[in-house]
């Protein structure tokens, strides 16, 4: 079932600013409370939106399965290739061997109170954007598998 016009507006308006507020709580998730996975299910509550206001053959045309399990599989890629860098570079399997050393994500936290930097933590920030590509793709399957058992149902 298609919902009205203002619905389907409302969605598309809506749509970026939960994409960009999910982006956000993963980027800064070893700063705050959040990370990969609350922000991949924020990300994913921007597909659940576009599910609930477009019909489902619009759905289906817009998020497609393959693209959804592919990018879940691209987030476990990266995250178990975060892990074996490390061993790549001579340290234990998933050691933050990218803290204190000036690279990306690698800059050394200064002491006392500070606001917090993105650049400071390592690998860590890396995991968080896999989890949340992960989360983001395994989420968004599960509800286009629910909503095609219902829409066969519909038939």
């Amino acid at each position: 079932m298609r919902m009205s016009k203002i619905v389907r507006t409302g969605a598309n308006l809506l749509y970026p600013f939960i994409i960009i507020f999910g982006l956000y709580v993963i980027m800064h998730g070893h700063l705050t409370p959040g990370g990969g996975f609350q922000g991949g299910a924020v990300v994913a509550t921007a597909a659940a939106l576009v599910i609930v206001a477009y019909s489902y053959q619009e759905v289906t045309g817009i998020i497609r399965n393959v693209a959804m399990k592919a990018r879940e599989s691209v987030g476990l890629l990266l995250f178990i290739g975060a892990g074996i860098a490390a061993l790549a570079v001579g340290t234990p399997f998933f050691y933050n061997f990218l803290a204190n050393s000036g690279l990306l994500f690698g800059m050394p936290v200064p002491f006392g109170p500070n606001p917090g930097d993105l650049n400071t933590a390592g690998v860590i920030p890396i995991m968080n954007v896999a989890v949340g590509i992960e989360v983001w793709g395994g989420l968004a399957i599960i509800l286009l598998y629910m909503l095609s058992s219902v829409a066969k149902e519909g038939s």
